[in-house]
Order: structure tokens, then C-alpha cells, then sequence
């Protein structure tokens, strides 16, 4: 029956039935058949799995991020990373890449931080003489670190998911995140030296502090949110609250680029996004309820085994997976699925699992940027106004340099480790 499921599950995904309805359901088809599960003990099963005090903090960091893109907050990082990195041979690439890493410890989401600093600076890149495609896959791959830097909302559902310390998979997201902005740097920086893309003029140091003061408010909310969650002060579900009570005030009271009116839009889109997010979860947990309850994770640990007993060989097959399964799923459902599929194969090969969580969120987060998914790609075309496929090309180099740093992050577990 186990096949049956998987094979179902592909069908409706083949007739583009949306994700959370396909993962529904096929389980609950499936226990139709069977006929060993009560209707009402899936339905009690669907409203167990979203009624969990970490859960909370997904709706409160989408609406935070929401809140840093329209009070201004994205605007001053992108230009005191442009003071800092704009006169650099290809200084406003760069500057894409880092005021996506500023965002991101923001927004905790990938498409965010692509629509937040993509609305800036696609533009600002295309006018400076980049060429567009160039500049497009720049930003879809820039925005992929909102998942990796803490807050992250992928995060976050992996804790949930694996019993794992929410507060501990966010430091150790922190490493990861900075070495992967620092790879798509390089590799902007010699694709730039290479077409000839010059640097801007360069700022004194007094339009640096300036600069500095305009986006303080700005650069305190990660250093508030990220240090009360590290200090004890208060969890991140907590966290995520203080965030948009930051956001708010800074963006309605002292920068003032959020009008009243423009709350409910804010508001109603934060809404939506979580909708999305939550109704994924639900239909999810009938399908890992069916996989658990069948004893699937354990028999596809035991197949693993069976192949290889060797760690490393086994990693690779697991990253292999991901990256296949990241191309074709949603990264919250992928994330629901393949828990607890994954883990106890984890944890029988001895990998640390908040080492195993910061390897599946970065192997998911390619996902955003490769096709026919590739959430980012169509944020980011959308914003640049080309095709799709024009900018696919362009996204190849960076999806290379992404995958090098999964097995990177994978092997050296220090890296994910260190800060624990």
C-alpha cells in the first residue's frame, strides 16, 4: 500500500492538483481503502498538527517581513550596503547579494527577501549597465539565504518536525548562511571582473556613518530578536511577536513609510502566505500519520543501511535526494514528508540533527532557484519583466557554487556546529 500511496501521490501532482490537497488526500484515500482509521481520527489528526505553540511563529516572521518590506527598512540596508561595497568591481551585485543577508535576518523567507531588495536594485543594476538576465538571477539567487539566516520559517518547521530546538537550529543557521553569501559574492565579483562590470563612485566616511545612522533601526532588530532568542530572554515564537511589534513601530511611527491604509494590505497578504503554509501542514501530517503508522521511515532506514553503512556515502545519497526532491516540491511540504522519513536514517548514521536540519533547509533552498518550481526565479523575473526561461542560463553558475556549499556544509559539520 506504501507504493500505491507514493504512486497516487505523483498522479495527483501530475494533474496539478495543489500540493496540500494531493498529500491529503492520497493518505486518506488510502485509509478509505484500508478502511483501519476512523474519518474522525484524520480530521483530529489534521487539527493536531497545527495546534503547536511553535507553529505561532510562522504567521508572526511573515508578517514581520512583510512589515520590513513596506516600512522602508529594506530600502537603508540597500544603500549602506551599497556605501560599503558599491565602488567594488561589480559593487552593485554585490551589494544585491549582501542586502540580501541583511534581509534575511529579518524576513526568514526566501521570496521576500527576493521581492524586497529584487524591486531596488533589478532596476538599479539594468540602469548601471548589467545585463538584465545577469541581474535577475542574481537576485533570485541572493534571496535564497532567507531561509538559511535565522529567522527562518523553514527553520522553524524542521524544529517542529524533528523535536529539535528551535533556538539551537537558528545558530546554527548563522555560519552556513554567511559562507553561502560570501560564495555567490565571489562568484559575482569574477563574473563581473570578467564582463567588465564596473564599480560605483566611492563613498567618504562621512556618508558611511551617515548612512549607518539611517539604517540603525534597521540593523538593531536582528541583534534584538536573534540576541533575546540566544540570551534566554525569550523563545522564538516570542521572537516573532517582538518582531512585528518592532516593525510596526519603526515603520509607522518613526520612519512613517507605512500609511494606515496600507496595514490591511500588509496584513491580508501575511494572512494569505500563512494560509498557504498551514493548509501544507495539515494535508501533510494525513500522509506522515500513514508513513509512521506504517513503519515506512523505519524500512527505508533499514533499505539504507542495507546499501551502505558508510556515512558519507549515505549523506550523498541523502543530499541527492533533496536537491531532486527541492527541484519538483514546496520546500514546507518537502519539509513535512521527508522528516520523518529522513531523520531516524540521521540519527542511525550518527548525524547530529541540528547539523542534518541547517543540510536539509540549504539542499531545499536550491529549490527556489531551479526550474519547473523555482519559486524565486519567477519573483524575481516577475520584478525584472522578463521570460522565465531567459534567465535560467543565468541561474546555472549559481546553483553550481549553492550545491558546493551543501557538500561543504555537509561533510564539515563544524561549520553548522560551531556556535553551539
Amino acid at each position: 500500500m506504501g507504493t500505491i500511496l507514493f504512486i497516487l501521490l505523483f498522479i495527483l501532482f501530475i494533474i496539478n492538483v495543489p500540493v496540500a490537497i494531493a498529500l491529503g488526500m492520497s493518505a486518506a484515500i488510502i485509509f478509505i481503502i484500508q478502511d483501519s482509521v476512523p474519518l474522525v481520527a484524520i480530521m483530529q489528526r489534521m487539527f493536531n498538527s497545527v495546534d503547536s505553540f511553535p507553529l505561532l511563529a510562522i504567521p508572526f516572521f511573515i508578517l514581520a517581513g512583510k512589515l520590513m518590506e513596506s516600512g522602508g527598512i529594506s530600502k537603508r540596508l540597500i544603500h549602506l550596503a551599497n556605501v560599503i561595497f558599491g565602488r567594488i568591481r561589480g559593487g552593485l551585485a554585490i551589494v544585491s547579494v549582501v542586502a540580501c543577508a541583511f534581509f534575511a535576518a529579518l524576513s526568514g523567507s526566501a521570496a521576500a527577501t527576493t521581492a524586497a531588495v529584487g524591486s531596488i536594485l533589478i532596476p538599479a543594476m539594468v540602469k548601471k549597465g548589467y545585463d538584465k538576465n545577469f541581474s535577475t538571477a542574481i537576485q533570485a539567487a541572493g534571496g535564497t539565504v532567507g531561509v538559511v539566516i535565522p529567522p527562518s520559517v523553514p527553520l522553524v518547521l524542521f524544529g517542529v518536525a524533528a523535536g529539535v530546538s528551535i533556538s539551537d537550529l537558528f545558530i546554527a543557521g548563522i555560519i552556513p548562511g554567511v559562507f553561502i553569501v560570501c560564495s555567490l559574492t565571489v562568484l559575482v565579483y569574477i563574473i563581473s571582473v570578467i564582463k567588465g562590470y564596473g564599480g560605483g563612485e566611492p563613498y567618504n566616511f562621512s556618508e558611511f556613518l551617515k548612512a549607518f545612522k539611517d539604517a540603525f533601526l534597521a540593523l538593531m532588530m536582528p541583534v534584538i530578536i536573534l540576541g533575546g532568542i540566544y540570551g534566554g530572554i525569550f523563545t522564538p515564537t516570542e521572537a516573532a511577536v517582538v518582531a512585528v511589534v518592532y516593525g510596526l513601530i519603526v515603520g509607522v511611527f518613526i520612519y512613517r513609510e507605512i500609511k494606515l491604509k496600507q496595514l490591511y494590505e500588509i496584513f491580508s497578504a501575511s494572512v494569505l502566505m500563512t494560509s498557504v503554509i498551514m493548509f501544507i501542514i495539515v494535508g501533510a501530517s494525513i500522509f506522515g500519520y500513514y508513513l509512521t503508522r506504517e513503519k515506512i521511515p523505519a524500512q527505508i532506514t533499514e533499505f539504507m543501511l542495507g546499501i551502505t553503512d558508510n556515512w558519507i556515502v549515505a549523506l550523498l545519497i541523502i543530499n541527492v535526494l533533496l536537491l531532486i526532491i527541492g527541484i519538483f516540491l514546496e520546500t514546507a511540504a518537502a519539509i513535512i514528508i521527508l522528516t520523518p522519513i529522513l531523520a531516524p536514517v540521521a540519527l542511525a548514521l550518527g548525524i547530529d540533527m541540528v547539523h542534518f536540519g541547517i543540510i536539509m533547509i540549504v539542499n531545499l533552498a536550491i529549490g527556489f532557484i531551479t526550474p519547473p518550481v523555482g519559486i524565486n526565479l519567477f519573483v524575481a523575473s516577475n520584478i525584472a519583466g522578463t521570460k522565465f526561461e531567459n534567465i535560467v542560463r543565468a541561474i546555472i553558475p549559481f546553483i553550481i557554487v549553492m550545491i558546493l556549499c551543501v557538500l561543504i556544509i555537509s561533510f564539515v559539520p563544524q561549520i553548522s556546529l560551531f556556535l553551539l
